[in-house]
């Protein structure tokens, strides 16, 4: 199987088609076969490479290198992106952070989570919007999937609530919001704070609105794969002055005011330093006509592939009016495809160039899980009756059938034109084409 770890997918996506290995098809084969049968590629160039570097980021870099002051506490460049960052989504603050995960971690411990409380989150996405709930020794309570939006079914969160949820965790999946009607909707009802999980969201708009700018909070990432990337690197934004000033603190030691000294809290070092924040702010003059680029090719690519019996593109709520196109999310039915596996069609896909992958495993399954409830620290805090409660509640089957029909392209693939387009199409056409042949292959 192949399936998602992040720095994986980061460096096959960008190493694109030229990784597959193919060639030309050898003499004799059919002109319009797989590449796997021996047929002619779709395409043997690479999507577009990432990250892009102009001047301006050399430039900028070089700036802070030469300058000397490389920590946040003695330059000015985290500071500027954080009050261009916040301007750009509309709230009134933003603090940056070593990653997305520090983002999360930082907001839940502002929000003063911990042993004993719930926080809900959806099974389908990256983990550490999981392990951030588990490191305050708090329990992530999932709420099934929507298996057509490959987002949390927000219908089937208020079942989810108990008097111990001190949170609610929506994650805006490979750029596409969740249903934030419903959510604040629950949340509001149940005074429940939300916390968005926008790490793969950059600039996308429920109902015109910047997520990042609808919850309690949002966490941003700013990691290598990322629409706007400086390698490592977050955010939190927030409208709430005193949440903020909160997660400053706790990003720094614990020291209350701004000051080097005046510990007021307990905290950790999750500080940005000047060379991301230098990055972030040249990476961010690009990032609005990447994006136009993205939704363009996205919607173009969709009209291609709904063509096609079996392919499911992701769908989206009516209140997105921006999707940010992390990822391009699909489904795929092998019923249309002569019964072909998922892993032989992603292999079939790599093969006529078109790098795809299958997404991710269940979380709410995954062996660390159980792990972490069995260790001395969660045994101490939680009764064993309370445990066997909690895994009876953490069934998924819908989020289980996603994981087996999932299908992804990374953001980079939706950089380039509709010729592009066309091939990532026109390959899928060809596999169902030839699918039953290309079984066992």
């Amino acid at each position: 199987m192949d399936h998602f770890t992040r720095r994986g997918f980061n460096k096959s996506m960008l190493a694109g088609a030229a990784a597959a290995g193919f060639g030309a098809a050898p003499a004799g084969a059919v002109a319009d076969s797989p590449a796997l049968l021996g047929g002619k590629p779709a395409r043997t160039a690479p999507f577009p490479s990432w990250p892009k570097v102009e001047s301006n980021d050399e430039k900028a870099w070089s700036d802070v290198l030469r300058g000397g002051k490389w920590c946040r506490l003695d330059g000015d460049r985290a500071t500027q992106f954080e009050k261009t960052w916040a301007k750009t989504l509309g709230v009134a603050h933003c603090t940056a952070t070593a990653s997305g995960t520090t983002a999360l971690f930082t907001t839940l411990n502002a929000l003063d989570i911990g042993p004993g409380d719930e926080v809900i989150v959806p099974p389908y996405t990256f983990v550490a919007t999981v392990n951030v709930v588990l490191l305050q020794h708090a329990l992530p309570v999932f709420v099934d999937t929507d298996i057509d939006t490959f987002q949390i079914d927000a219908r089937k969160i208020e079942a989810a609530i108990t008097p111990h949820t001190r949170a609610i965790l929506p994650v805006h999946l490979g750029g596409s919001p969740a249903d934030m009607d419903t959510i604040l909707s629950v949340a509001a009802r149940h005074k429940i704070p939300v916390v968005e999980d926008a790490c793969q969201a950059h600039l996308a708009e429920w109902r015109g609105r910047k997520v990042g700018s609808l919850g309690q909070a949002g966490c941003f990432s700013f990691q290598a794969s990322k629409n706007l990337n400086s390698g490592e690197g977050g955010a939190i934004t927030t409208n709430d002055a005193a949440l903020l000033e909160r997660a400053v603190s706790f990003c720094n030691n614990g020291r209350g005011g701004g000051s080097l000294s005046g510990y007021v809290r307990n905290g950790s070092n999750h500080r940005i330093t000047e060379f991301q924040a230098s990055l972030l702010s040249t990476q961010l003059s690009r990032l609005a006509g990447q994006a136009a680029a993205r939704e363009r090719n996205a919607q173009y690519l969709t009209k291609r592939l709904q063509q096609i019996p079996g392919i499911l593109p992701a769908r989206m709520y009516p209140g997105v009016t921006r999707n940010a196109y992390h990822l391009y999310m699909l489904r795929y039915d092998a019923s249309h495809f002569s019964g072909l596996p998922r892993a032989q069609f992603l292999k079939a896909l790599r093969a006529e160039g078109v790098p795809a992958y299958d997404g991710y495993t269940p979380l709410n399954k995954e062996a660390y899980l159980e792990n972490t409830l069995q260790s001395r620290a969660f045994r101490r805090i939680y009764s064993a009756p309370e445990l066997k409660s909690y895994r009876e509640r953490n069934h998924c089957p819908v989020n289980d059938r996603l994981c087996q029909e999932a299908v992804w392209f990374g953001q980079t693939m939706l950089l380039g034109g509709t010729k592009d387009m066309d091939d990532i199409a026109d390959a899928i056409g060809k596999i169902q084409k030839h699918a039953g042949a290309l079984i066992g292959k």
